[in-house]
């Protein structure tokens, strides 16, 4: 999954698609992972499933970012992806 984060927004927010992207607004600063480890807790709240399921595969320094979950719930992906389509 291809992700474009902004960081330092004023709230933890999934936006929508934005051309191929998944946009995802987070409120920690871009220093020290911050803004990775919210990225993550963020989805896997969103994807129920245990934050250790969820990484950050390529982009760690970088606004784009594609991102790997482990056996996420087939139910929760579709309904994530209605929410945003």
């Amino acid at each position: 999954m291809t992700i474009q984060v902004q960081p330092r927004a004023s709230r933890n927010q999934i936006i929508g698609l934005q051309h191929d992207r998944l946009k995802i607004a987070l409120t920690a600063p871009p220093v020290e992972g911050a803004a990775n480890q919210a990225l993550c807790q963020l989805l896997a709240k969103q994807l129920d499933v245990a934050n250790s399921q969820v990484q950050v595969i390529q982009g760690a320094h970088s606004r784009e970012k594609r991102v790997r979950v482990n056996q996420p719930s087939p139910g929760r992906v579709a309904e994530l992806v209605r929410s945003v389509g």
